[in-house]
């Protein structure tokens, strides 16, 4: 399709991206959004940009892209003990978009923010001679002086994660190097690849974060580095119990035939689960809580006082990862 045949950038926004849009967002007519915050409420604001061949792959399905680029950022305000009031989308088109591709990523865009109660509140458009390139800033809102920062960590908190560890990392090498995981099933891989692809912010523990975590952060860049980032700004240190951490039934099979893979899943990134500290009086109330709303949690360590990396204990031996989470520059 030549780009004479294509909608203009008003049609464009007013075809693809008007029908997803919030009571905030005006109808997309206006060139701001408008937000009242709840009586008694800060504004938690994040944003996450996302590159073509450095967050997602050229090959990636348009829904997948959008469902991703707005899971990264709902998770940040979950980790905050956010509840998602809305969220802005940037998006750089590279010459060969097509109505297409377009209507798909709106599609997938569109799910995701039903999926996340998070809808779409306004942006931009533009064209760009590099990769694809989209930035989503979302919004999100907890009562006064109740954000879940991740400098408050205090030695003797229990340490916890939600859900499940490496497995975007390992669907990510899947994609890259499939033949180390010949003695994966079909399901057991796909359930990798999804994992990758696809997000699961665990924005429905917002309200127990904010009622028994001491620290928060979502894990993007690796448990290990994200740890390491949680302690180093809160002054303090943690031991990992590594036979602790939870492992998908995939995740431990291929770990299991390749054991080095064991590194990788504890610092690759994109697992976008919930680390915590949590005072241990708090540790029932806030498994109970996470319990109520579907989403498995594990104690994994604990605060400690010193400055040093973090310590993953596993059979007798004890190491620390000094490759850092994942880096831009």
């Amino acid at each position: 399709m030549s780009s004479r045949e294509r909608p203009g950038e008003d049609s464009l926004i007013a075809r693809f991206f008007a029908p997803i849009a919030g009571a905030g967002g005006l109808g997309l007519a206006d060139d701001a959004a408008c937000l009242t915050p709840k009586p008694g409420h800060d504004l938690v604001l994040t944003v996450d940009a996302l590159v073509e061949r450095v967050h997602f792959l050229p090959e990636d399905a348009a829904g997948s892209i959008a469902r991703k680029a707005l899971g990264v950022n709902v998770s940040d305000l979950a980790a905050k003990g956010a509840e998602p009031t809305g969220f802005l989308l940037s998006l750089a088109l590279p010459e060969n978009w097509t109505e297409d591709w377009l209507a798909a990523f709106a599609a997938g865009l569109g799910e995701a923010s039903r999926d996340f109660a998070c809808p779409l509140l306004g942006g931009d458009t533009v064209k760009t001679s590099g990769p694809l390139t989209l930035s989503v800033t979302a919004v999100g809102e907890v009562p006064s002086g109740r954000m879940v920062r991740r400098t408050t960590a205090h030695v003797g908190d229990l340490i916890c994660v939600s859900g499940t560890i490496g497995d975007a990392a390992l669907g990510l090498k899947l994609r890259s190097t499939p033949a180390w995981a010949a003695n994966l099933s079909p399901d057991e891989q796909a359930h990798l690849a999804d994992r990758y692809l696809h997000p699961h912010p665990r924005h429905a523990l917002a309200a127990a974060l904010r009622d028994h975590a001491g620290a928060a952060m979502d894990v993007s860049d690796g448990l290990a580095g994200d740890l390491a980032k949680m302690m180093r700004v809160s002054g303090a240190s943690a031991f990992i119990e590594v036979d602790r951490v939870p492992l998908s039934t995939a995740a431990e099979k291929a770990i299991q035939a390749s054991p080095d893979l064991l590194d990788l899943a504890l610092t690759g990134g994109d697992d976008y689960e919930i680390l915590c500290t949590v005072p241990e009086m708090n540790l029932d109330s806030f498994r109970k809580e996470a319990d109520r709303v579907g989403i498995a949690l594990s104690v994994i360590g604990r605060v400690v006082s010193g400055h040093d990396l973090p310590v993953f204990r596993m059979n007798g031996l004890e190491r620390r990862y000094d490759v850092g989470s994942y880096q831009h520059f």
